[in-house]
Parts: C-alpha cells; structure tokens; sequence
C-alpha cells in the first residue's frame, strides 16, 4: 500500500482514490470480505459496550490507513466497501468538525426533504453534534440496526451535499475556486449517498456480501 497516509491522518476528499493493492487482487478482496464479516458479526454478537467502543475508535489511535489497508479498494456495494466508507466520513467530520458542521447545518437549513430527521443530529448542529452524529452512526453498524445506520450515513451525505451547493452559489460570483471545489465535493457526496442507500438495500434483502 502506498505510504501517503500518516498518523495522524490528513488528507484530500480524493486521496484514498490514489490507493494501490497488493499484487494479487482476489487475495486482498478475499481478505477484505472476511475480515469486514467477521469484525461485524463478532462485535454485534458481544455484549461487552466497551467493544463495539474500541471499535469505533479505532482509527483515532490507528489512523484511518489502518481500515483502509483492509478496505479501501472494495466495492462501494459491499460489506468492506460500506465499513470503509463509513470510517472514511467519520474521519472527514473530525478533520474539520467545525466546515462539515457549517455546511450540513446549511443543508438542513434548505433542504426540502425528510434526510435531515433521517440523519439525526441536534439542531443547529455545531462542531460538537456533528462529531457525536458520526460516531453514532458508525457505532449504528455495531449495536442495532446495521441498515438504518446506512440510511443515516445517506442522509448525512445528502444534507452536506445540499449544503455544499448552496454555500457554492453563493460564493460563486466572488471565490470562483472555492465554489468549483463545493460543487466537486456535493457531486462526491451525493454519489456516496446513492452507495450507502444501495447497501442498505441489500443489507435488508441478505445479499450485502
């Protein structure tokens, strides 16, 4: 794997795009599903909280190139592909608590939907709530209904993405550049939300592999 991440980890909304696998990528997507399935079933089946906490907080100690060794080139509609992509948000909303914050309040904010109640942050949603909605999503993959979690992780993407474009129409005028990076960021957002949606899908329907 490539020596990019550090820890602790920074980096881009595209950087994990720029990961290489092993030489053998059935070996590592065989890895991949395995241990995504047995981290899952093993933590739902404990009764021990303090578990399903370590797991949660994995990547504060890890670093997020901890999950992403395992599972970062899964299919975004599979079990290690939906783990990864639920860390790599969690660790997006830590890096900058205080922007993804501001713009998923925005989102709110203007959103005609229902997402915003689906994804279940206290409003107005501050640095500190946006914090608390990631890491309750992720634990929701643990404790609970492993699809409704998902579904919050969409919502979550739609609302920030809502708020994306709208703070990009209004800085469109004056930052051009900043505007063409909120509207890059939304498009990314609602396409991971589309991923989640798919696998909360198949979660339901026993075909999430």
């Amino acid at each position: 794997m490539t020596d990019e991440f550090h820890k602790p980890t920074k980096f881009s909304g595209a950087k994990f795009e720029s990961l290489q696998g092993g030489e053998d990528p059935a070996q590592i997507s065989r890895v991949a599903h395995e241990t995504a399935h047995a981290l899952v079933s093993r933590v739902r089946e404990s009764e021990d909280a303090e578990v399903v906490e370590r797991v949660v907080a994995f990547t504060d100690e890890h670093g997020i190139d901890a999950v992403a060794e395992l599972w970062s080139r899964s299919s975004p509609r599979s079990l290690p592909g939906a783990l990864w992509r639920i860390y790599l948000m969690r660790a997006f909303v830590r890096q900058d608590a205080e922007g993804t914050s501001f713009l998923y309040q925005r989102g709110s904010e203007v959103a005609t939907t229902i997402d915003p109640v689906v994804a279940g942050a206290t409003a107005p949603t501050g640095p500190a709530e946006i914090m608390i909605l990631a890491d309750q999503i992720l634990r929701g993959l643990f404790q609970g209904d492993f699809a409704i979690a998902l579904d919050r992780a969409a919502a979550f993407c739609r609302v920030t993405s809502i708020g994306c474009t709208s703070v990009a129409d209004d800085v469109e005028l004056t930052s051009p550049d900043r505007a063409s990076e909120l509207t890059t960021r939304a498009l990314r957002l609602s396409l991971t939300a589309t991923e989640f949606g798919s696998c909360a899908r198949l979660w339901r329907s026993g075909a999430l592999d």
